[in-house]
């Protein structure tokens, strides 16, 4: 056995993998199958219908027994289109109900998973697991089964009812089939290597198309469009090279089933005929044979088409249970789970108060997809209420502290307390509901504006959100909207400005009435006057609440009880401003340098203003 087959067997044993999740239909499975295997044994029993009427009533020439013919051929007939109505329904159900399961069980997975998870893999990655993997699973399990089963069934009746009605040309027309199943197989395989080639490419194609629109400024700024072009029709051109040979392999595929197909009813007419002429074989018994040697080889070809189906989807089977048996790197344990109950079932009768105390005690980190530790034997204690900014260059890694806090990450050694208690002690969901948190690239739900910000806050009214509004300076933006709370902000808040979509999500996180708010370069795409007013209700909202600010611009921070700054993925100074700018170190360069800076601008902007 060559290393492809052994990973195509090995592959082929993964179904077992995803039995835990059929197991709930297990009941509606047997009873599909038992009703696919029992229409395909009425198909096979058809051709018998005709050897009766051809050798009674027309070789005999008589109408006797012809109502109880009828009557039986109309039984069977009905029998068999209920029988086919409820396995193809219970195979379409089956197929949607899975699908639909797999999906639910997905997705509320990755809700659980930690953010180096979504680090590692691309949005596109996840979402084929979600989407595509679980249709072809859904789909395997449903009719491509019944179709092995109703084919297989299918082959075994006739091949027994020939035996049964004449065995030597029964055995004539055998020998035809090890020769039928290995040119099927070849073909098939071959099919199977082109048709995952198409897919492939199809992938890129789609990655290309999707570029060259939503990159379609950029790449008129750039003037690439020649490059982006080639690169396009390189695609393309593999794509119907792929194509052309697929189709080949295909036309040659039909034609040799076709040919077979003609073998085996010329052998029957040949042997067939000569076995009538000689008076060893009736008419009928040739007719169950001609019908037997036309229909043989399909479901030969189908089971070799499923089977081969059955290979592929291994992939996706194992790429769907990696991601649902993918271990979260922050997670409760068990008593933490039973007590606080989880994210989706909280136990919010035993949550306490959270006040905000924040404490770092003997904390080294490293990222779980790095090797370079980012904090050393690092402490800290921030009393309740304290505002703590965190500054420095651009990659410097001024969100490691965030992370811990809030619980995205978990200490590689050490602990980081939450009002004196090891973070891990309590629910990451209690923690969560108490953190509010505005990204640096605000992300906005789809649906009006009233949707996005109850998200804050479900309970909210509009006097509660029209307050929050008022005080990160939004109601302008209101107030431009011709439909108020109830205008609708797109997908990803697509209608609205970068500036607007930061300041609803600013007031989104005051909704939520949060112990520790963490703003992250929460101003740095609005323009310098609502930048004023912002900063004047941070100073309102962080009364009593312990807050981090992440900031570029450190003229924002300068009243902060604490500064940390980060270089280089560590914390190289600390202290007030006014304490970092005596130490003459690297702070007080960083706050030079922007100093001197916005000096230039506004002297560059006074010049143009007086010319």
């Amino acid at each position: 056995m060559n290393k492809t087959d052994s990973q195509i067997k090995l592959r082929f044993f993964g179904i077992p993998k995803i039995l835990p999740y059929l197991k709930p239909y297990r009941k509606t499975f047997v009873f599909m199958i038992l009703l696919g295997g029992l229409t395909s044994m009425i198909d096979a029993v058809y051709p018998l219908f005709n050897r009766y009427a051809l050798d009674h009533f027309i070789a005999e020439r008589t109408l006797s027994g012809m109502p109880t013919f009828i009557s039986a051929y109309l039984l069977l007939i009905a029998g068999q289109a209920v029988i086919n109505y409820k396995s193809a329904y219970d195979c379409g159900r089956m197929e949607i109900t899975i699908n639909r399961d797999l999906r639910n069980t997905a997705f509320r997975h990755l809700q659980t998973l930690s953010f180096s998870y979504y680090n590692q893999n691309a949005v596109g990655y996840i979402h084929a697991r979600v989407m595509s993997d679980t249709g072809m699973i859904g789909d395997l399990v449903s009719w491509r089964m019944m179709n092995l089963v109703w084919h297989g069934s299918f082959l075994i009746g006739i091949l027994i009812v020939m035996l049964l009605v004449d065995i030597r040309l029964a055995l004539m027309i055998f020998l035809l089939l090890p020769l039928a199943v290995i040119l099927m197989w070849y073909f098939q395989r071959k099919l199977l290597h082109y048709n995952r080639q198409i897919r492939e490419i199809n992938s890129r194609i789609t990655g290309d198309y999707n570029e060259g629109i939503t990159g379609l400024r950029s790449i008129k700024i750039l003037g690439v469009h020649r490059k982006i072009t080639k690169e396009f029709e390189s695609d393309t051109a593999s794509m119907r090279h792929a194509s052309i040979r697929e189709a080949h392999f295909s036309a040659l595929f039909l034609s040799s089933v076709a040919m077979m197909s003609s073998l085996a009813l010329a052998l029957v007419l040949w042997q067939g005929g000569r076995l009538t002429g000689e008076g060893f074989m009736r008419i009928g018994t040739l007719s169950v044979f001609m019908s037997y040697a036309l229909q043989m080889l399909d479901p030969i070809q189908n089971i070799i088409e499923t089977i081969s189906a059955f290979v592929a989807i291994q992939v996706n089977i194992e790429r769907l249970t990696k991601l649902l048996s993918q271990i979260s790197d922050v997670s409760d344990t068990p008593a933490v789970i039973e007590k606080y109950g989880d994210a989706f079932q909280p136990k919010k009768e035993n949550w306490e108060e959270l006040k905000g105390e924040v404490e770092f005690q003997d904390v080294s980190f490293v990222y779980p997809d790095g090797e370079e530790l980012v904090l050393s034997h690092f402490n800290l204690k921030i009393p309740r209420g304290t505002n703590v900014a965190i500054v420095g260059e651009t990659g410097a890694g001024k969100t490691t502290l965030v992370n811990l806090v809030c619980r995205f990450y978990e200490p590689t050694s050490g602990k980081v307390l939450i009002d004196g208690r090891d973070v891990r002690e309590r629910s990451a969901h209690w923690l969560h509901s108490n953190i509010g948190y505005v990204l640096q690239t605000p992300y906005l739900f789809s649906g009006t504006v009233r949707d996005n910000l109850r998200y804050g806050n479900p309970d909210a009214d509009d006097q509660e959100i029209l307050h929050a509004l008022d005080l990160v300076s939004a109601r302008k933006i209101l107030d431009k909207m011709e439909k108020g709370l109830d205008t609708d902000v797109g997908e990803g808040g697509e209608l609205l400005s970068t500036g607007e979509k930061q300041l609803l999500s600013f007031a989104r996180a005051i909704l939520a009435d949060p112990k520790i708010l963490v703003l992250d370069e929460a101003t740095s795409s609005v323009d310098t006057v609502t930048e004023r007013a912002i900063q004047n209700a941070i100073a309102k909202v962080t009364e009593g609440r312990t807050s981090f600010v992440i900031a570029h611009r450190l003229s924002t921070i300068v009243g902060a009880d604490i500064i940390l700054v980060v270089r280089d993925g560590k914390i190289v100074e600390r202290g007030s401003h006014r304490e970092l700018m005596k130490q003459e170190g690297y702070y007080r360069s960083l706050y030079t340098r922007q100093y001197e800076e916005l000096s230039w601008v506004q002297d560059a902007d006074a010049a143009l203003r007086h010319s």
